[in-house]
Parts: C-alpha cells; sequence; structure tokens
C-alpha cells in the first residue's frame, strides 16, 4: 500500500472529484480571516507543474512514462520523475515540492506568483486529456495552494496556462466554461472586486501589499498565436478578447499609477514577436514602455528553459524580430535549441556602454524553468525585494514623448496615430534601488533525480543566485536586525553561510538588484564574451545541464 503522507494529491483529486465537475461557485469562497503579516521581503514564482495521474515508475519514455517497462537496460521513469524527458510530473514530485515549499518557505515569503499548466500534456494518444481531468488537477493544486499558503494569509496570484484548457492551445472569447470553471476553482485567489472581470476574460489583479504593491495576472491565451479561436488583437476589431485585455490592463496601470502603487505583471506565455499575435505583441510592448515607472518586472513561464530578456520599441520597427520566429517557438520542439545563440545575438546588438543606453526604452522580461522534469529538472525561485527604502511618487510630467511602436504590422491602427506619453523616471523602482525594486532572486533544483528513490527522495537544492556574495550577509546588526539575510542563513550551502567567501560557483552574475540598468549590464557582459565562464554558467542554467545548442 502507497503511503498516505506522499500522496496528498491523489486523496485530494479522489474526495473533490464531484467538487470539480460541479457548477461554479457564484461568490468567491471567504478564507478565514487572517491577522496582517509581516513583510518578507520575498515572493514565491513557481510554474508549469503538469501533474500527471498516469505516470507510473519503471515505465518508458515513448508511452510518456505510463507502460511499456523496458526489457533493457534503458532508460525508465523514476519514482519522482524522468528528467531530461518528454515525461509529465508524479504525483509524488509534487508533493514533495509542495511540502517542501510549505515547511521550508511559507513563513519566509509575503505571496506567490503561480503561471499556470497544472494539467498534464496531451501526450499520450492512447490516453487522451479530457476537460475533467484537467479540471480537477487544476482543482487539486489549486486546493493544496490554499493550504500552503492562501490560509496563512499569503495571496497566490495564479495564470491560466495553455495545457489548462481542452483542446490545449484554444480558448473561446469569454464569459465560457474556462473561465466560469476557473471562477470556481480559484475562487481563493480572484478578488471579489475582480470577480466579473474574471469570468469574462480570465484576468484579474491582487494588491498583495495593500495601496502599495499589485500583481496583474494576464490571461496570455488571448495574445498566444496558436489560439486559433480569437483575433489576435485585431486594431480594427475593438470586441476582440486581446484588445479587451489590453483596454482592461491599461486601465489597471493608470489607476494603479496614479495611486503611487508598483506593479508586477505575470501570465503563461511569455510576450515575444513569435509568442504573441503581431498586434498583441506591439500593445504589449508599448504598454510596458508607457508605463515602465510602475510596473517592476513581468514573470512568465511556459518556455520551461532559464532565461531573460527584453521588450525594446525597435524590436517593432525591425523586421528582423520576424526571423526569430523559429528560436522563441514551441518549448516542446527542437527548436529550443538555438535559444542560447539567438538571445546572445540580441545582446550584441544593444549599445555597447550604458552612457550609449537610453533605459526609457526597455523592459526585463524573466522566463523561469518548470517544475515539470520536461525537459530539464524541476525547479522554483525566490525572489526579494526592497521593503525598507524610501518610496517614488510619480508625476505626470516623468518620461517623454511616446515612442513610436508602429510597422508593418501596426501602422493602419489608430493607435499608431495617437500616440501617448510614457511614464519613465531614472529614479523609479524598476531603474533604480528603492522601496518596492526588486533585488535578486535564488534558483532552487532537483538534481540527480534519476538517482533517488522512495527511500532516497531527492532534495532541492541551491542552483544558482543573481547576488554578489557580498548582499548575502547584512553588514552590521543594526542591518540584521532591520532586514535579516536575503536569502535565510540556513538555507544557504554551508559555502555561501561565511560572509568572508569572496568567490563563488552560486554567484557568477553579481548583480547589485534587479532594475533595467542591471539586467542591461548582464547582458553587456555576455555578448562581449570576455567572461567565458558567466556564458558557460549561462547556459547551464538556462538548459540545466541538459546537452542543447
Amino acid at each position: 500500500m502507497l503511503k498516505l503522507k506522499l500522496l496528498p494529491l491523489l486523496f485530494l483529486l479522489s474526495s473533490f472529484a464531484a467538487e470539480a465537475f460541479a457548477a461554479p461557485a457564484q461568490a468567491p469562497m471567504e478564507m478565514p480571516a487572517e491577522p496582517l503579516r509581516k513583510l518578507q521581503g520575498r515572493f514565491l514564482h513557481i510554474t508549469d507543474m503538469h501533474p500527471d495521474p498516469h505516470y507510473r515508475p519503471d515505465m518508458s519514455e515513448k508511452s510518456a512514462c505510463h507502460r511499456n517497462k523496458p526489457k533493457k537496460a534503458s532508460p525508465r521513469s523514476g519514482d519522482y520523475g524522468m528528467p531530461y524527458s518528454q515525461c509529465d510530473s508524479p504525483f509524488t514530485l509534487t508533493n514533495l515540492t509542495m511540502d517542501f515549499l510549505e515547511k521550508e518557505w511559507s513563513s519566509e515569503i509575503d505571496f506567490v506568483i503561480w503561471t499556470g499548466d497544472s494539467a498534464r500534456h496531451d501526450n499520450d494518444r492512447k490516453k487522451p486529456r479530457t476537460t475533467n481531468e484537467i479540471y480537477m488537477l487544476n482543482r487539486a493544486m489549486a486546493r493544496r495552494m490554499e493550504e500552503v499558503f492562501t490560509i496563512k494569509g499569503i495571496p497566490v496570484i495564479p495564470s491560466i496556462g495553455n495545457n489548462d484548457v481542452w483542446p490545449h492551445n484554444i480558448m473561446l472569447p469569454g464569459p465560457n466554461t474556462v473561465t466560469s470553471e476557473f471562477s470556481s476553482i480559484w475562487r481563493s485567489f480572484v478578488p471579489f472586486a475582480s470577480y466579473q472581470v474574471f469570468q469574462r476574460g480570465g484576468y484579474f489583479s491582487v494588491e498583495v501589499v495593500p495601496g502599495a504593491l499589485a500583481v496583474i495576472s494576464l490571461n496570455t491565451m488571448y495574445f498566444y498565436h496558436s489560439n486559433t479561436a480569437v483575433g489576435g488583437c485585431d486594431a480594427m476589431d475593438s470586441q476582440d478578447p486581446g484588445n479587451l485585455q489590453f483596454d482592461w490592463l491599461e486601465v489597471q496601470l493608470e489607476v494603479f499609477r496614479g495611486r503611487g502603487m508598483q506593479v508586477w505583471i505575470s501570465g503563461h506565455v511569455p510576450p515575444s514577436a513569435v509568442n504573441f499575435f503581431p498586434d498583441c505583441y506591439a500593445r504589449y510592448t508599448e504598454l510596458s514602455l508607457r508605463y515602465q515607472d510602475t510596473i517592476l518586472g513581468h514573470l512568465y513561464g511556459h518556455m520551461n528553459a532559464d532565461h531573460f530578456y527584453f521588450l525594446d520599441a525597435e524590436h517593432l520597427r525591425d523586421q528582423r524580430s520576424q526571423e526569430k520566429r523559429a528560436v522563441f517557438d514551441n518549448p516542446r520542439t527542437e527548436k529550443r535549441k538555438g535559444l542560447y545563440k539567438s538571445l546572445l545575438k540580441d545582446f550584441e546588438d544593444m549599445p555597447k556602454t550604458s552612457k550609449n543606453t537610453s533605459y526609457d526604452g526597455y523592459a526585463v522580461v524573466n522566463v523561469s524553468p518548470s517544475v515539470v522534469p520536461n525537459p530539464y529538472m524541476p525547479s522554483f525561485r525566490i525572489f526579494t525585494y526592497n521593503i525598507t527604502g524610501t518610496p517614488y511618487a510619480p508625476s505626470h510630467l516623468d518620461g517623454q514623448a511616446a515612442i513610436s511602436t508602429c510597422n508593418a504590422n501596426t501602422e493602419r491602427s489608430t493607435r499608431c496615430k495617437d500616440q501617448k506619453h510614457w511614464h519613465t523616471h531614472p529614479e523609479s523602482p524598476s531603474r533604480t534601488n528603492r522601496l518596492w525594486t526588486p533585488l535578486g532572486y535564488a534558483q532552487y533544483y532537483l538534481p540527480a533525480l534519476d538517482a533517488s528513490s522512495k527511500k532516497h527522495p531527492p532534495k532541492y537544492r541551491l542552483e544558482y543566485l543573481t547576488y554578489p556574495l557580498a548582499l548575502l550577509h547584512p553588514p552590521d546588526a543594526a542591518a540584521e536586525a532591520q532586514f535579516a539575510y536575503p536569502i535565510p542563513r540556513r538555507h544557504l550551502p554551508k559555502s555561501l553561510r561565511n560572509a568572508t567567501r569572496s568567490e563563488s560557483k552560486y554567484a557568477p552574475y553579481r548583480l547589485e538588484d534587479l532594475t533595467i540598468p542591471s539586467w542591461t549590464g548582464l547582458a553587456r557582459r555576455l555578448a562581449e564574451g570576455t567572461e567565458e565562464k558567466l556564458r558557460k554558467r549561462f547556459r547551464k542554467y538556462m538548459y540545466m545541464g541538459a546537452d542543447e545548442a
């Protein structure tokens, strides 16, 4: 008999099966009132869990780890997953991950950004997915998120993934059965004030620090080029679901900016010239740059490969952006292998010095790797942000005249004739370290997954962090009393617990913070090629050691 402690998801799947297929609730569930928690200055980003109820150990990869035990000593599915494969996550892996987060991190973070794909891939013709299974898996994962975080007063902000719908990649304009079902599944995550908007489009915002800091969860299915059920933000169709979402997003950003708040934008499919319809990509980039002094950053999943890149006004006018379609394509294809070289080429095209860089025209997109070991190894990120700096007071005078984002794909649009003032400022939190500025992240992963067993389960380890070593420890007792360690000392490897360490394999980037100037500085270092070890580390982290070109 399987041990009960290893199967909370199995219990949830059976206990809540009837609930999963019931009619959606008409109002969000009220979670128990919790006192305001002391800010820790950290949050979790987790994505692409892909739990698979059909996964079995010792099965073949060709069967999606569902059957056909290999006769020879060829690779077989393990007790906790099969790394570098096309198999999804066994419940043992998702359970281990959530148990680890509950025990080690739930008291150390302020909120959770969870960017979708909480059902398995449709990768087995003999066991095709069904809508019932998709919703059941999402409901089970949501209930576990509630138990680990929400009930403790930690906001969870989920997003709809392209595999959270059936058929995958396809979502009709709302309201529809998807928005209705997720209104029920996420009733403890979606604020009551956002409920009607969510039922229409599957997007919403949450004030994670009331009156100061918000997270916007976008439904990227209405921007995603693979969704043939929508019009792709056609400029002539004001009722296109992508346009309606951007109209809502613009209002949200304007309201938050007017209140002096800062915002994280999150979603599943990352914004790029390939992933998004051309008009959707143009609108996303224009809004991201127009509200640069309000948006702290952009967090996404879907691609499974660890990387960052820039939204740049010049890219929209550069027809070469269309040539990158083979790079930022479906993450489950061989084309992902060119991602490393393509990013280096992008970085090489940037201004060579900070003096020549106009930061007004940049926004940074961070794409996190996944929990599912498909095709790499399970991982998650812990971000830190400034909770002690001075606040930024936006002004209507901040910024500059509009920078044109029109090209052959968008010049017919009235938006190209009515460009608006851009809100940018070098003292905003996205560009200088002050209150709410992102400071860095630590990425954890499960190495040696294939060598683990039920008797010897795998353990999450620190893979790398973005900070310089000097910032890992408070400089004095007063600083420690104010804000302890960016990463709690007990979570650091022994080699990093000593403040006198001068170098480490865990800290190759040495970023003072995660502002736009810091990211462009790292991009220049990678482009120059003089730090060969840095390039090797960047590539290794992107593919988690896999043999990708």
